[in-house]
């Protein structure tokens, strides 16, 4: 098995190559990582000790980046190296603060691995909620160097637990410690023989909780919404968007809209805001212009949408109309917020729990999309009990890396 793996591993790196000629994000995936090694040989010495945590794409690492902040406060000493296998997780956070070194993951071959980590030599490895590289994982055991997983989540159908995931089994022997989100994952992995489990929660909502302590003030934030019922539409799709458009040509002037869509190239935007009847103004066109006399403002930037949320009445989350689904409800939660989302979110533990908390609602058209928007606009005290639940939510299941760290020694 291990064989045919790596030959799939090496079509897959040759196959890349030819579709970067096509594809800008495959470009990014492949141009990324030539130079990965000459960028390791540069930032960690052979007698520094490090510490190395992988994040598949920009959730993954938001997710674990409480968790990197805590070890990198215990372990001073220590440099830390994040990598990335997605490009839109690096070239996102490929300037972040946290980390000593910030790289593409390089293909999982045998010679990768043993290069990566001869580099590297790290004492101890995080990976974050999946990702199982076997070439790594084995090279990790092989050299007894401390491996955990944090906020994992397992599923039946995912090959470890199937007659045929021998392979792959074999993998997660590398983990020294699995944490989980949930039971149903402690119990899959029980299931195939492994205790050295246990249920920590999801680390992402710690995330959250500390993004109050920061300041999330945008003056034309404020300038826009003028102390007007606003609502905020963050990660939008095509699909959210078809049904939102309606709603807000048709909407009061008493109402406000922000809209930072998931895509920003500016052929699409231009769409977006030809579509969009009201008084529209762009984030990238906003200088010397009044803001509080727009109605819709269209955020064509990235990095700020966490703080937008802030100044949110109504939260609309987009993404759950199509695969994988709903985006990312805890940050407006977490600024106690009232949340809409398409119907899409099933495989989401945290949407799923909120919408039977009803801090959250999901709508499937048009029509439970401009009702549940006219009862939350005509409706403070509702507005309020259910901003409530979303912040209380976030608050009752804080804590995750505290249990982790714990564990850390």
């Amino acid at each position: 098995m291990i064989f045919i793996y790596n030959l799939i591993v090496q079509l897959a790196g040759f196959l890349l190559k030819i579709v970067a000629l096509f594809s800008p994000k495959i470009k990014l995936f492949v141009a990324g990582r030539k130079t990965v090694f000459t960028t390791l040989r540069s930032k960690i010495n052979s007698a520094d000790k490090t510490i190395w945590f992988h994040a598949a794409s920009l959730g993954e690492y938001e997710q674990g980046l409480p968790v990197i902040e805590k070890i990198k406060a215990k372990f001073p000493s220590h440099k830390i190296v994040v990598t990335f296998f997605s490009p839109s997780g690096y070239e996102i956070r490929k300037n972040n603060t946290v980390a000593d070194a910030t790289v593409y993951l390089p293909l999982d071959t045998k010679s990768n691995a043993r290069q990566f980590l001869k580099l590297v030599h790290p004492e101890m490895v995080f990976f974050i909620k999946y990702e199982y590289w076997p070439n790594y994982l084995n090279e990790l055991k092989k050299q007894n160097i401390k491996t955990y997983l944090i906020s994992g989540v397992f599923r039946e159908k995912q090959a470890f637990f199937k007659w045929y995931g021998g392979f792959y089994r074999n993998a997660l022997q590398s983990f020294d410690y699995f944490f989980v989100q949930n039971e149903s994952s402690k119990k899959l992995l029980q299931s195939i023989g492994f205790t050295n489990v246990k249920i920590s929660g999801d680390t992402r909502f710690d995330r959250v909780v500390s993004i109050l302590e920061r300041d999330n003030s945008l003056d034309f934030i404020a300038q826009f919404k003028n102390n007007t019922t606003t609502i905020v539409i963050g990660s939008s799709w095509p699909k959210d968007e078809n049904l939102l458009i309606n709603y807000i040509n048709q909407s009061s002037n008493e109402v406000k809209f922000i809209i930072a869509p998931h895509n920003i190239k500016p052929e699409q935007i231009q769409e977006l805001k030809k579509s969009i009847s009201k008084k529209t103004v762009l984030f990238s066109e906003k200088s010397d212009k009044n803001l509080s006399e727009y109605n819709v403002f269209i955020i064509d930037t990235i990095g700020i949408l966490t703080k937008i949320y802030s100044y949110a009445d109504i939260a609309y989350v987009g993404g759950g109309f199509g695969n994988p689904g709903v985006h990312n409800i805890l940050e407006p939660a977490t600024f106690g917020v009232p949340i809409v989302i398409g119907s899409n979110y099933s495989h989401f533990a945290e949407a799923t729990a909120l919408v039977n908390m009803t801090g959250c609602v999901s709508i499937s058209n048009q029509k439970e999309l401009n009702e549940i928007f006219d009862n939350l606009i005509q409706n403070p005290d509702e507005r309020f009990e259910k901003g409530h639940i979303s912040s209380t939510f976030v608050n009752m299941n804080k804590g995750a890396t505290d249990v982790i760290l714990k564990h850390i020694s």
